[in-house]
Formats: C-alpha cells, structure tokens, sequence
C-alpha cells in the first residue's frame, strides 16, 4: 500500500501542447487543449490552459506541438520543462 502510495507522488504530470509565445529568455507558452464531460448535461466542451514552460536552449518556437513534464518549481509560475517536440 505504500509503495503504491510513493509510486503516485512521484509520478509526473506529461502534457501535449502548442507553443504561443517564446518572447521570454528560457520560458515557453504551451496552450494545451483538453476535453471535459459535464457532470449535469454529460456533454464534453473543450478547455485550455497556458503554462508556462523551461527551455534551456530556446529552440521551440510559436507554433511548435511540444510535451511538456511536471518540475520542481523553476519560478512563481514556472512549473513545468519541454522534452521535445510531439507528433
């Protein structure tokens, strides 16, 4: 039970997502589009977020498709790092 407990902490939080600005020294934009069921009318409706996202080498530019993984926290609302481009 608590290995099971210690495995769910430390899994980390993937995401996939476009890249809507790269003005920022290191930092990315990701917006990252998700489908949501409505708990009274059982309808899905889209929804999206931006994050806020590290990278190193400031390789990805607007537009990019990107993964993003859940950090430590890098700044106040930096929280999460690219690994690479998604297909």
């Amino acid at each position: 039970m608590d290995t099971a407990k210690q495995q769910n902490k430390t899994a980390k939080k993937a995401l996939v997502g476009t890249v809507v600005s790269d003005k920022m020294q290191k930092t990315v934009v990701v917006l990252v589009d998700r489908f949501v069921k409505d708990t009274k009318y059982k309808k899905y409706y889209k929804t999206n977020k931006k994050y806020k996202a590290h990278d190193e080498t400031n390789q990805y530019k607007v537009g990019d498709k990107v993964m993003i993984v859940e950090t430590i926290p890098m700044s106040k609302d930096k929280h999460f790092k690219v690994i690479g481009l998604s297909q």
